[in-house]
């Protein structure tokens, strides 16, 4: 594209310096005049929240095809004092992957997904641009006994999943994504190209679960797979206050994180209407790794209350149990797995909390009744135990492990941009309302469920003190690692953002 003003003129000479010439940056930086600015720019806003006429655009985008495209951004952005924002998949809950309010570019890694899987040595090497749904697809055309422990949602990026932990419905076996990485490619704040062995294993420690946009621009992932059955089996039982719900989830907290570790079961708790009448519909997400018969066995042992029976069950390839928990018919097709964008995006707003003690029912009854007070914000339970209690919280940045039950996601989605403070405030009415039932002392929060309502870093000489108000829930006492690396690594401060990994205070 030909710059059409001076300004741009200069970016494209700084970047096209830094790069390639025989792959020519100009041909994938777009800057607000070119016709493709826009679709590039609104393709991965996942929440419609941030695509507004008054939301902060950036002063050009660069979707890089080759290292040196990254290179030449991080320099030339260095150079003209813009901030960076890195987006794989477009899923940053608050919006900090693609929205600035300082002068700021989108180097948006949409283009670089590659997934190279090595059966011989149960290996993956995935760019950060790829999707959990492509990375799923691209295992699964291998193999039948192979998987990931990574996220339910197959459209989200897999180099902001990773860098924040990486959750799913395989961790009770295997642990969060970043349990099994093995090596990384990054590119830091001086244009550096980076591996496990010359970055370092403190910078490659605090990448895994520390958000990577902290410390620079990962390329790629090296990761371990792990074996699945041939046939597993899920099931998916919902039940209102009327049919018990309350002493099921009330006896689900009592054996969620103990039962088998193949067994994940989560609950979706939501206000809804029966008859005319305001309810909780309670429903329960299961992926067992085995088939229904072992699978009814441990429910009828270890979990009867649930009453769950065998047509309930359904046996199926793992790949097809990734379709299910995504809501897809029995029967559909994987290769939607590879749609970046299946479903209309949408207006929502997220928060995260940790419960370390079983709520009584007397309790789980007032949540229930608060819920449908306000009306509109779920609850998602999300089961611990099995791995996630054997890895110590200081083997990655990621701390939630042992002592905690389970994990609760508060989710709120609307449609219409005029009522976007009415649904926000209801969220942050039920996070407050449930502050006696949910870790104590220091109240943790998931990093991948960013929220902004935690805190936010302006990044001047108050940087670590605003920093450490979200850090310290995000990372309890891995907070001051982290801080220690980013500032050997990134003195300058150059990779930040809203809730970013601060420096070491500066003293004179």
């Amino acid at each position: 594209m030909a710059a059409s003003d001076p300004l741009q003129h200069t970016f494209l000479q700084c970047l096209s310096l830094y790069s390639e010439p025989s792959h020519p940056i100009s041909t994938v930086t777009y800057f607000p005049n070119n016709p493709s600015y826009p679709p590039i720019l609104e393709s991965y806003i996942r929440n419609l929240r941030f695509n507004s006429s008054t939301t902060p655009k950036p002063s050009f985008i660069v979707t890089p095809t080759h290292v040196s495209h990254i290179q030449a951004s991080i320099i030339c952005c260095k150079r003209f004092e813009l901030e960076m924002r890195i987006r794989s998949g477009g899923h940053d809950y608050d919006g900090l992957s693609y929205v600035s309010e300082a002068p700021f570019i989108i180097l948006d890694m949409f283009m670089l997904r590659s997934v190279l899987v090595n059966l011989e040595d149960e290996t993956v090497w995935v760019d950060s641009g790829a999707t959990i749904g492509e990375l799923f697809y691209r295992i699964a055309e291998k193999s039948k006994i192979h998987g990931f422990p990574a996220g339910v949602c197959p459209t989200v990026g897999v180099g902001g999943h990773f860098s924040g932990g990486g959750y799913g419905n395989l961790m009770r076996r295997f642990g969060l994504s970043v349990d099994n990485v093995l090596d990384a490619q990054i590119v830091d704040a001086n244009g550096r190209i980076l591996d496990r062995k010359s970055m370092g294993e403190d910078l490659f420690w605090a990448i895994r679960g520390g958000g990577g946009a902290s410390f620079g621009v990962i390329v790629s992932w090296k990761i371990k797979l792990v074996l699945v059955p041939e046939i597993v089996t899920v099931f998916r039982v919902e039940k209102t206050l009327e049919q018990g719900a309350t002493d099921i989830v009330h006896q689900w907290q009592y054996v969620a994180d103990k039962i088998h570790d193949g067994l994940f079961i989560r609950v979706v708790l939501s206000p809804v209407k029966r008859k005319g009448q305001k309810t909780i519909r309670a429903k329960f997400n299961a992926l067992f790794l085995g088939n229904a018969e072992q699978l009814l066995d441990i429910m009828s042992e270890r979990f009867p209350e649930l009453g769950l029976i065998g047509e309930q069950c359904i046996e199926m390839s793992w790949i097809d149990s990734v379709l299910f928990w995504y809501n897809y018919p029995v029967g559909t097709s994987i290769d939607v797995l590879l749609e970046r964008h299946p479903s209309p995006e949408k207006f929502l707003k997220r928060k995260s909390d940790y419960v370390q003690q079983p709520i009584s029912k007397v309790d789980l009854e007032g949540i229930w009744k608060k819920v449908m007070e306000l009306g509109k914000p779920a609850l998602t339970f999300n089961p611990y135990g099995g791995k996630m209690s054997q890895i110590s919280e200081v083997e990655t940045p990621f701390p939630h492990r042992a002592g905690n039950i389970y994990k609760i996601q508060y989710s709120v989605n609307w449609k219409v941009e005029e009522v976007a403070d009415h649904y926000i405030n209801l969220t942050r009415k039920l996070h407050k309302f449930m502050t006696s039932f949910v870790s104590k002392n220091l109240r943790e929060a998931f990093l991948n469920y960013k929220d902004l309502d935690l805190g936010i870093n302006h990044n001047g000489k108050n940087g670590y003190c605003e920093g450490r108000v979200y850090g310290v829930e995000y990372f309890k006492e891995n907070f001051n690692k982290l801080v220690r690396i980013k500032t050997l690594v990134d003195h300058g401060n150059f990779f930040r953002n809203e809730q970013s990994i601060p420096k070491v205070p500066y003293r004179k």
